[in-house]
């Protein structure tokens, strides 16, 4: 029999991505990194994607109140086998502690693009003419 193949992540991949997203940010709140852009900052980590084989662990970060977000992925990226070591306390019960990466969550931007296109004139005429059509 085949195993079906999907794109979607395991549901174990989604446990340990969240352990790993709230392992992070402890490490973060405690201020045990000392970089005076990453203590000065306050990051959002919305997500931690696994790899498959859970050894590596993808955060996406927003540095909130910045415009310049590279400056701070490329720090925490600097920092991530540091941040690594500091995470085994708070993820124990995994046999490795997954590598860490860092990149920019630009889902925020994403979602600011799709209402300005959801509020522009065109596709408020759009929406009012296929109201229209519906009352006949």
């Amino acid at each position: 029999m085949t195993r079906a193949t999907s794109s979607a992540p395991s549901q174990r991949m989604l446990r340990v991505g969240e352990q790993v997203r709230a392992a992070i940010t402890k490490v973060l709140q405690r201020g045990d990194l000392l970089d005076p852009l990453i203590e000065t900052t306050v990051i959002s980590i919305s997500e931690v994607r696994m790899s498959p084989d859970l050894k590596v662990a993808t955060a996406y970060v927003t540095p909130l109140g910045q415009t310049e977000h590279d400056a701070v992925v490329k720090a925490l990226n600097h920092h991530a086998k540091f941040l690594r070591g500091r995470i085994t306390r708070e993820i124990r019960q995994m046999k490795n502690i997954p590598e860490l990466r860092f990149r920019d969550d630009t889902s925020f931007e994403n979602f600011r693009k799709i209402d300005e296109l959801l509020h522009s004139p065109e596709v408020a005429r759009d929406l009012d003419h296929d109201d229209d059509d519906g009352k006949e």
